[in-house]
């Protein structure tokens, strides 16, 4: 008798539970940031809590901890990426060509970012509750501007303007362009390349010169 299994059989027979493949340290901090993302652009900061982000990942709560010590830093990161990656774009969109061109690159960095990186403008565009490295949204614009601002200064001197006011019409620039943006996020109606003619439509001619149907000068068409 003597401990003999009755049917035979051993312990190596028995159906086995799938194992759950373990992740990295960085794995498992971009599955977070990932699914923080996500429910942060769809819940906002407040409405997003520690408890659903652990859910979602598989995880306890002392693994979000463990990671951005609670759900403010894993929001400073999120938003500190989406900024960088705005700004990154605008910069890198401003090549060469004529001003008005410029302005054309300009505005299609930022409506091409509102367009692939949608659940991070809906972050960005938040009150944001906690500070993070590179500012707020509003700071974040002021950076852009800044990228904006030679290339208005270099055309105010040629027409005899005073080059000390293209930061302010920078500012008021790439606010339109973000504003005008937000708006179209939840819209996408007209097409990207009409929004982006018609905006810098209205910042090269101004009320008094707008053209009845603008044209973008540039050889993007979309």
């Amino acid at each position: 008798m003597g401990g003999v299994a009755i049917d035979g059989g051993s312990s190596s027979d028995k159906p086995r539970r799938g194992r759950r493949v373990r992740m990295t340290g960085a794995e498992r901090r971009q599955q977070l940031l990932d699914i923080g993302r996500t429910l942060f652009a769809e819940k906002g900061f407040e409405g997003t809590s520690v408890e659903e982000i652990a859910a979602k990942a598989g995880v306890s709560k002392p693994v979000v901890y463990e990671h951005f010590g609670g759900k403010e830093g894993l929001y400073a990161v999120v938003v500190d990426r989406e900024m960088r990656q705005l700004l990154d774009g605008v910069t890198g969109a401003l090549t060469a060509g004529h001003p008005r061109e410029l302005l054309e690159q300009a505005a299609f960095a930022l409506l091409d970012y509102i367009e692939s990186y949608t659940d991070g403008f809906r972050i960005l565009v938040r009150d944001s509750p906690v500070a993070q490295s590179t500012g707020t949204f509003a700071s974040l614009i002021s950076d852009i501007a800044t990228q904006v601002e030679d290339i208005l200064g270099l055309e105010f001197k040629a027409r005899g303007f005073d080059p000390k006011l293209a930061p302010l019409y920078a500012q008021a620039l790439v606010g339109m362009v973000a504003l005008t943006g937000q708006w179209w996020l939840d819209v996408r109606k007209p097409k990207k390349a009409e929004v982006a003619a018609h905006l810098v439509n209205l910042a090269w001619h101004g009320l008094d010169g707008l053209e009845s149907k603008p044209q973008l000068v540039g050889r993007r068409k979309s």
